[in-house]
């Protein structure tokens, strides 16, 4: 029988060295460069969380890659969500693994393409507001270069579809001068390149029907939106107890909060916006003691808005009940599906029951 729920996990490209890597934070940098540097920095706190089945892999490998999509096919993930880096002006980093999959054709698992259209600058990795590489939008011409650039891909069997139509999202249409306009162009060229359509979907984060990002994602003319939240209490950040000696070397602390399951059904979301879960939350691979650390989260908790979310869905067409999980392999974010030497495959796991129809159980 098939699932639940359509499960589409964001899927970070950066676990291979660039050039442009290589020049901001030195030879040979990937986000596992982050991982192996990270410390516990208070009493319980887990870290560095390590891989398991799949090591410390290398995205260059087909072999690599391959392996991801068994797991995730054995587990019930439909797609992989690709974060997909444009610039304008043709402008692209770390678009190699995505590219050699749609060359190759392997492997097969679905996939579609998140545009994470935003600057990138330093903040995370100790270099404040440096800026790396400007997220422009220099107009109509970079919207038909755009296009062209990922037709290929639209017209890829393997392109996860709703009624026939490619997904396409969108991580900051906020941030976007002409939204409107890039909607409206791409529908356009999708029309003359003889698609049956787009499915566009942004990202929100504000609650529904109370926050600009939310109406305006429906006055903007996508067609659907991504309730994306952390999995914590509204509570203020809780302060852990500070050990004297900790105390006197004024060592700093990352934010703590606690992971919530029971966000997901407290949500009531309506047929426009789709549900987000998050496994769990901890950057400070990334961001030291100025991260954020979720305490709390477990695959049972994780299991438990996964099938509040698919509950949420129930009652939708099923080529619409998409299911988004961040990630499946932000490591440095702490938030990743793959086996970790931790859980092993418990996330893993929790999807997987938690979308599996009601005869395969």
């Amino acid at each position: 029988m098939g699932a639940r729920a359509r499960v589409v996990a964001f899927y970070l490209p950066q676990f291979h060295p660039i050039p442009e890597n290589d020049q901001w934070w030195g030879a040979g940098f990937t986000e596992w460069t982050n991982l192996a540097s990270a410390r516990p920095l208070f009493p319980g706190h887990q870290q560095p969380l390590l891989p398991a089945d799949l090591g410390f892999y290398d995205l260059r490998l087909a072999e690599t890659r391959r392996a991801q999509a068994q797991l995730a096919t054995e587990y019930g993930v439909e797609a992989f969500a690709y974060w997909h880096y444009w610039f304008g002006d043709g402008r692209v980093l770390l678009e190699r693994p995505f590219q050699e999959v749609l060359d190759s054709g392997d492997p097969s698992v679905s996939f579609c393409l998140a545009w994470a259209n935003q600057s990138w600058t330093g903040h995370w990795h100790g270099a404040g507001k440096r800026l790396l590489m400007e997220q422009r939008y220099p107009g109509a011409h970079d919207d038909e270069a755009h296009f062209a650039a990922v037709l290929p891909a639209f017209r890829d069997p393997r392109y996860l579809t709703v009624d026939g139509r490619p997904v396409f999202y969108v991580y900051r249409p906020e941030e976007h001068p002409d939204i409107v306009g890039f909607i409206t162009r791409w529908r356009e060229l999708a029309d003359r390149a003889g698609l049956p359509g787009l499915y566009l979907v942004a990202e929100v984060v504000d609650p529904i029907g109370e926050g600009v990002q939310y109406a305006t994602a429906q006055r903007d003319g996508f067609d659907a939106g991504v309730y994306v939240r952390f999995p914590v209490h509204a509570a203020a950040p809780r302060k852990p107890l500070t050990r004297v000696a900790d105390r006197l070397r004024r060592r700093p602390r990352p934010g703590i909060r606690e992971y919530n399951d029971q966000a997901i059904a407290q949500w009531g979301l309506d047929g426009f916006t789709q549900p987000c879960v998050w496994p769990n939350w901890d950057n400070t691979p990334r961001a030291g003691a100025n991260g954020l650390v979720v305490t709390g989260a477990s695959p049972d908790a994780f299991g438990r808005n996964l099938r509040d979310a698919v509950e949420l869905l129930s009652e939708r067409p099923a080529e619409h009940r998409l299911l988004w999980v961040k990630s499946w392999n932000e490591w440095a974010e702490g938030n990743h599906l793959e086996p970790d030497t931790e859980v092993r495959h418990g996330w893993l796991e929790a999807v997987r029951t938690a979308v599996a129809d009601e005869t395969d159980r």
